[in-house]
């Protein structure tokens, strides 16, 4: 009787085990997403994050990032403490979860804190960085940004076209009689930008403010989204963790 009662607690301990080992697998493939959003947001879209003076977005992305390694690198030592039963592995294992708990709550936070904020932000800023720092000296990150932002969504200054008028690079020589950047000419070519009517240039389109705003917003619901949601996850493995084994 007593060696099938061992027998069977060595069969449900084993179990446990593998069942431990699963989560901590799918723990760590969970920080690889993380990872990645916060990456992709990094790397994809820097240009636009050059346009915002807040730095909240791209400090919610790095943070993402931050709280992705660690993950997986707790992933993998969660595995080893499961199968090794070490209370020194234990323990370094619980404190990068609690890390990690905090680090994606903040970058959740904050990512809902700028949500509130960046349509004012824009308001603001925007115009004023594309008609001020457009083709200015030292400033090429902001003119790639702007060109790239008025290509991929199809539009033409801030609020409109009109923008364009008060530009500092606009109003100089340098523009070669141009009325708004090539960029905003719906096929780019050298000096289209001379000719704003709404067959040439995206005129009707409207401005690049709401286009860039929904673009962030969405954004950063992922950013909060991913967070939050795999901190919530998070919560359930103490209850579930290697603690048991």
């Amino acid at each position: 009787m007593g060696a099938y009662e061992e027998k069977k607690e060595t069969c449900g301990t084993v179990c446990l085990k593998y069942l431990l080992f699963t989560f901590n697998f799918l723990f760590w493939l969970a920080g690889g997403v993380v990872m990645a959003v916060g990456v992709w947001t990094l790397v994809e879209k820097s240009d636009y994050i050059s346009l915002l003076s807040s730095k909240t977005y791209a400090a919610s992305a790095y943070i993402l990032v931050l709280a992705g390694a660690i993950v997986m690198v707790t992933g993998v030592l969660g595995c080893c403490a499961t199968f090794k039963e070490q209370r020194r592995l234990l323990r370094v294992y619980f404190v990068l979860l609690l890390c990690i708990f905090l680090l994606e709550i903040l970058a959740g936070v904050l990512a809902y804190i700028y949500y509130q904020q960046l349509n004012e932000e824009l308001k603001q800023n925007l115009r004023e960085t594309m008609i001020e720092k457009y083709q200015q000296k030292d400033q090429d990150h902001i003119t790639r940004a702007v060109d790239k932002l008025q290509q991929e969504f199809k539009c033409c200054g801030s609020n409109s076209s009109s923008d364009w008028t008060e530009s500092v690079w606009i109003r100089s020589r340098d523009a070669q009689s141009r009325k708004v950047p090539d960029s905003c000419c719906k096929t780019p070519t050298e000096l289209c930008g001379a000719r704003d009517h709404p067959s040439n240039i995206y005129k009707v389109e409207g401005g690049c403010i709401t286009k860039l705003e929904t673009f962030i917003l969405d954004h950063l619901k992922i950013i909060g989204a991913v967070g939050v949601g795999i901190a919530c996850v998070q919560t359930f493995q103490p209850s579930f963790g290697p603690a048991k084994c």
